[in-house]
Formats: C-alpha cells, structure tokens, sequence
C-alpha cells in the first residue's frame, strides 16, 4: 500500500456503534470489567491505553514499518523515555547539532542519575567510530540537524553501532516517514516530536517511538510511559491522527517552498551561507539524496553582519512569523542563538525558517524586500 493511502487509513476504524466515519474522542478514564472479571473491549484504564491512543499508535507504526509504537504526550517525554530504558553507568552517543532540549536533557539531567554521554559530530563516520565504547547502548541520530540542517547517513551509523552493539534512535521528526525510513535503513527506534508535521497545524503537542522490533527494551519503554505518566491524551491523539491524513499533500508543499526560497537566499549578497541539503552545495547533498525522497521543509541560513543584522531582518518579514516551532502551514522564522542561550551552537547572524504553505513567490518576494535593507 502506497505512503498516501496508509496515511488516509491507517489506524483508522468506522465507529461501530454509530457508523460515523470521524472517529469519536474517547475521553473516558476507566472502563467497565465483565461479570467475569474480563475487559472485552481490551482496555482498563486511561494511562495503560485509551482507543484514540491506541489508533494513533497503530498509524505510526503502519507509516514507519515498525513493530510497535508508544504515542506521548510530547516529543521530549518519548525521548526522556528511551533513555529513562536505560541504566546508570550506560553510555550514549549523542549529535553535536541537534535540538538543544536533547543535549539539555542527557548532559544537565540525566548525567545526575549515572548516564555518561559524548557530543559527536554524526557527520564524521570516523569520529562515531572512535566515540564508541564497549558501555555505549545507544546512538541518537537527528538528520535533518536543528538548526544547522546536518545530514548523517544513518545505514553508515546503524552499521558502526550495531558493531558496538549499541542501539540507534533517529528523530524523524524533520523528515518524516514520507521522506526518510529510518527503520529500513538500520535504525532500532524511531523518534517523532507529533507536535511538528505530523499535527501539522500548529495546536497540539505531542511524541512517538516506533520500534523495528517489540523487543526487551521496547518493553522497557512502554513501562516507563505508562508508570511515568507521559501519554498523549485523547483529544491530542486524535488531532494528531487527523493531521497525518493530509501529512503526505503538505510535506509536498513544504518542500518545493523551502527549495524555491534556499535557491534565492543562496544567490542574494546580503546572505552569507545557506544551510539546505537540497542544494547540491550542501556538505550532505549526496547522503540526503540517498536517504530521502525530497529534502524537506527547514532551513537555516547566515545574514551577513551577525546578530544584529539577523533580528532585524525578522522584524521587517510580514509573512514570517517571529516563533519557535515547526511543521505548520505559517512560515516561522527565529534567532536560534537567542533561543538557545549561552551553550548555543548556532552561528549569531544565523536565522531558522520553517517554511509553511504560503505560495513560494509570495516568500520569497517578502523575503527579498526585507533583505534589501542590508547593505
């Protein structure tokens, strides 16, 4: 079955009760046992399952290929959870260039429970290589990169880690199943932030695991989401859902925008690096070629003269939304440096651009006056 048809049903059941063809918002916290001490509907209690949780999962799972999926009630709270699986003293490898939550996360909080972990560049095979160690139990790739649009061949990764015998996790949430498979190419978990391109309109807030095999550790998983609490709820579940039915018209639109508006950034003066890999400039064109169907909706770049430069610029935008955030139909545009604080990474003139689904002239004609103030 093809990604735009699973996208329209997977998960997806005709009420039985009623015939509705929307599936209903359970908002029930517990359900009735039979006579004989049975739950015939399968469910006992909202934080264990709850049935639009339960068709959420069932869609990612579909859309991913995996063999178990675990909805939560946001992207960090799935990724607290694979590393909650794990034991004090393990060790992990995490990007140098990614969302600064995750570095946050493993280098403030959890090194205070015993997990030990190394930034690497996951561009580098050479450097993953000399990172591992004989404790390491897991690798967190992020491909597209936030906010410097890095491409890390994941098959070339999942290969050194297995050979470690280290686990791999790739957050998706950047490229989505419609544009990279990350299970297929030797990834153990998949990763999604659903509040992105899978709700697609900005008003829910939400995260997934997909896992190749229902194994041990996945297990593992499931319990901490459960015991810890961390679930998407209902109502959020099924938005959720209801995003991924148009996800497949979307991702389209998101990319050709973003790919007419890095081609005039890359050729205005005022710009002095763009960072996307659908350019054939791009340091990961060739791996993102390989691994992806198209080369996605974000982008970064470099307004020349810095800081200042950059957070004029975003003043000057009338269809850029000063926001953080990604994946909607509004185009975003932030400072990261100024976003990220002190331990930022990001370049100080660097701007990030989630590209929404405005027409890509209209973007780029905004974009072109506001430039044109910079001399």
């Amino acid at each position: 079955m093809r990604f735009e048809t699973l996208a329209v049903h997977a998960g997806y059941r005709i009420d039985p009760t009623t015939g509705a063809v929307a599936p209903p918002i359970y908002l029930s916290t517990t359900f009735e046992r039979a006579p004989d001490g049975s739950y015939p509907g399968g469910f006992v209690y909202v934080r264990d399952a709850n049935p639009n949780r339960s068709a959420l999962e069932e869609c990612l799972r579909q859309l991913e290929g995996g063999a178990a999926a675990a909805a939560f009630a946001s992207g960090m709270a799935a990724t607290h959870a694979v590393f909650q699986a794990l034991g004090p003293g393990d060790h992990v490898l995490i990007p140098q260039d990614a969302y600064y939550g995750l570095i946050k996360l493993v280098e403030d909080l959890l090194a205070r429970w015993g997990l030990v972990s190394t930034a690497v560049d996951m561009t580098d095979l050479a450097a993953v290589e000399r990172a591992l160690r004989p404790q390491t139990r897991l690798v967190w790739i992020e491909t597209p990169s936030n906010p410097l649009i890095r491409i890390t061949d994941i098959a070339a990764v999942a290969r050194l880690a297995h050979g470690a015998g280290a686990r791999v996790v790739c957050d998706n949430t950047w490229a989505t199943p419609m544009l990279t498979r990350p299970l297929e190419l030797g990834a153990d978990l998949v990763m999604h932030a659903t509040t992105k391109y899978l709700g697609g309109h900005s008003d829910v807030m939400g995260g997934a695991l997909i896992a190749r095999g229902d194994d041990e550790f996945f297990q593992r998983v499931r319990f901490v989401q459960a015991k810890g609490g961390a679930i998407a709820a209902p109502f959020d579940a099924w938005l959720v859902l209801r995003g991924v039915r148009s996800l497949p018209w979307r991702m389209r639109a998101h990319c050709d925008a973003a790919m007419t508006l890095a081609r005039f950034l890359a050729g205005h003066p005022a710009v002095a690096r763009v960072h996307y890999p659908g350019l054939e400039t791009h340091p990961g064109h060739a791996v993102a070629a390989k691994q992806m169907a198209r080369f996605g909706g974000m982008l970064s770049f470099e307004v020349r003269g810095g800081r200042a430069e950059a957070m004029g610029l975003t003043t000057r935008l009338r269809l850029f939304t000063r926001a953080t955030s990604l994946g909607g139909p509004e185009t975003l545009i932030e400072h990261r440096a100024s976003v990220e604080g002190p331990s930022t990474r990001a370049p100080e003139g660097l701007l990030r651009v989630s590209v929404g689904l405005e027409h890509p002239d209209d973007l780029v004609d905004d974009m072109s006056r506001a430039l044109g103030a910079i001399s």
